[in-house]
């Protein structure tokens, strides 16, 4: 098999010098995670503080990792990024609040997308996360199978409802919606939440898309149990499988509580969990849609090597590939360059509000080995390549 991620030509040839020098830059910074931990601190600190800073955020990691403060601010890096094929998926990066306008304010904002998405063939999916639409702790309360007040009962009934409005829009529309997984202690009750809304609207294909973070070891288990509810009850299943986002919260929380943590022993064994849900969906393409959201080269390969295999034509409706935008262009656009489907995830919303996005994101590429050297040592060859 061709070695396609090599190519920094392909991967970078919509940044400009000035923009490949700022990510540089970013991931040079990154790998420092004493200087991201100070880092992370000094920003809560302005931000909290209302300093202007605002600025020097939008002009460095902002616009590297988020595609701007709203859908048409946007625009511009959707239609640059469809120049070369690679599709985007609008991502309303505002992290879930406690009082019901902001969940009002988060239903809206994603009918809105839903709207966008349908006239734009560069935008070919929807996405939130479930504890957008709900407080935290109700979700929590929920997934431990605690009794509601009367005035919880409500608000849950209020929950499930703006679920329902957006899962309906998406299936009216004919857009398909991925819906962002959460902490394992409120998964439960979302993935409840999730199933019955693919029971409703996924009939005669996937419009709604759960997502498996496969550095959980049950997650194989809940996705073939789940396919057997599937072709009893007759619906299709769309997955976004991705290894996981809150490794570090997970294993800490568990320890302690004192539960036996859901998270696979090693990476090895997250790797191979990953796989395996591919290799499972894959071999039930009549009832299971994928959305790979990967920046592993090796899973990338896999899923390739899979689908010549099988025969499954590349364009193929039932798979796609994902990454995150600022990071891993040397998969997406080489794949794309390939003939592939692949989307990128674009963060937006107000600089402020995004923050905790952004944080996350540079905290992640800390802790992920190998993640940031790739980043760094693809972006070195392509200003060697530049200067020769």
């Amino acid at each position: 098999m061709d070695r396609i991620f090599e190519d920094t030509e392909t991967a970078f040839a919509l940044k400009s010098d000035s923009e490949l020098e700022r990510a540089y830059f970013l991931f040079k910074m990154i790998a420092n995670e004493p200087l991201v931990k100070m880092g992370t601190l000094m920003t809560n600190f302005a931000i909290k503080a209302h300093l202007p800073v605002e600025g020097l955020i939008r002009a460095t990691v902002f616009d590297h990792f988020c595609g701007g403060v709203s859908e048409d601010d946007c625009l511009p890096v959707v239609d640059k990024m469809w120049s070369k094929g690679v599709h985007s998926v609008l991502d309303y990066s505002v992290e879930g609040k406690d009082t019901e306008d902001p969940l009002d304010n988060a239903l809206h904002t994603i009918l809105k997308i839903i709207d966008f998405v349908k006239e734009k063939e560069a935008i070919p999916f929807a996405v939130f996360k479930p504890s957008a639409y709900g407080r935290f702790s109700l979700f929590k309360k929920v997934n431990a199978k605690g009794k509601l007040t009367e005035d919880e009962a409500l608000e849950w009934k209020r929950v499930i409802s703006r679920l329902d409005k957006t899962c309906k829009k998406a299936y009216d529309l004919d857009v398909r919606l991925l819906i962002d997984a959460e902490e394992s202690w409120i998964q439960d009750a979302a993935d409840d939440l999730i199933e019955s809304m693919m029971m409703k609207y996924n009939k005669k294909r996937a419009i709604v898309f759960n997502t498996l973070q496969m550095y959980r070891w049950d997650r194989l288990d809940y996705l073939k149990a789940l396919h057997e509810r599937a072709k009893k009850e007759n619906f299709k299943i769309g997955i976004k499988v991705v290894r996981g986002a809150y490794m570090e919260k997970e294993r800490e929380r568990a320890e302690r509580k004192g539960y036996k943590s859901p998270i696979c022993s090693d990476k090895r064994a997250t790797d191979a969990n990953f796989d395996a849900a591919i290799e499972y969906s894959v071999n039930n393409l009549a009832d299971i849609s994928i959305f790979a959201g990967t920046h592993n080269e090796e899973s990338c390969y896999r899923l390739i090597e899979l689908m010549e295999e099988k025969g499954i034509d590349k364009r193929d409706d039932h798979i796609g590939f994902g990454q995150l935008f600022g990071m891993s262009d040397h998969i997406s656009f080489n794949l794309s360059h390939a003939g592939f489907n692949v989307a990128k995830y674009l963060p937006f919303g107000p600089v402020r509000d995004v923050m905790p996005y952004l944080i996350r994101r540079a905290e992640e590429n800390t802790s992920v080995a190998g993640q940031t050297t790739r980043e760094l040592s693809l972006l070195k060859k392509e200003r060697k390549r530049r200067k020769m």
